[in-house]
C-alpha cells in the first residue's frame, strides 16, 4: 500500500513545503483498526494503539534527510515503538500535526498486521516520503 495524504492533510503539508510551519513537528502513531487509508480520512478514522508501554513519537523537522531530485525523497531515522504487554493487532501508522488535530498522512503495513504478544515486543518504522 502506498502512503496516502488525505484531503485534511494536504493544506498542512503544502504549508510545510512552503515553510509556513517550519517549526511544527509531526507525531507518529500506530493504529489498530483495519483501515485502508483514503483521501476522506480524518484523525477520527484511526484507532490509536493503547497497549502497555506504547507512546506516540514526535518527529522533529531537523532530523529529516532530503534527497533528490528524481524522485525527491525525505527520510527519517528508524523509530521503535516498544510494548511491555500485548497489543492484539497493529495495521499501520498515521502522522498527525503537533497539536494532534489534523491527519497529515497514513500508511497500512504491506506485510502486516502485527500482533504483539503478552510479553511485549516492538514495531520499527522508518518514515519516508517520495514525491514524483
Amino acid at each position: 500500500m502506498a502512503l496516502l495524504v488525505p484531503l485534511t492533510g494536504e493544506i498542512n503539508l503544502l504549508g510545510r513545503m512552503l515553510n509556513f510551519a517550519a517549526s511544527d513537528n509531526v507525531i507518529l502513531h500506530l493504529y489498530t483498526n483495519n483501515i485502508t487509508p483514503s483521501s476522506s480520512d480524518t484523525l477520527g478514522t484511526y484507532s490509536e494503539s493503547s497497549g502497555a508501554g506504547y507512546a506516540a513519537i514526535t518527529l522533529t523537522g531537523s532530523s529529516w534527510v532530503i534527497a533528490g531530485p528524481t524522485p525527491a525523497t525525505a527520510a527519517y531515522p528508524q523509530q521503535t515503538f516498544t510494548y511491555t504487554g500485548a497489543e492484539p493487532t497493529i495495521y499501520g501508522y498515521y502522522v498527525s500535526n503537533n497539536g494532534i488535530t489534523v491527519l497529515e498522512w497514513a500508511e497500512k503495513f504491506t506485510d502486516g498486521p502485527y500482533a504483539i504478544p503478552s510479553g511485549g515486543g516492538s514495531v520499527k518504522i522508518t518514515p519516508k516520503i517520495s514525491l514524483q
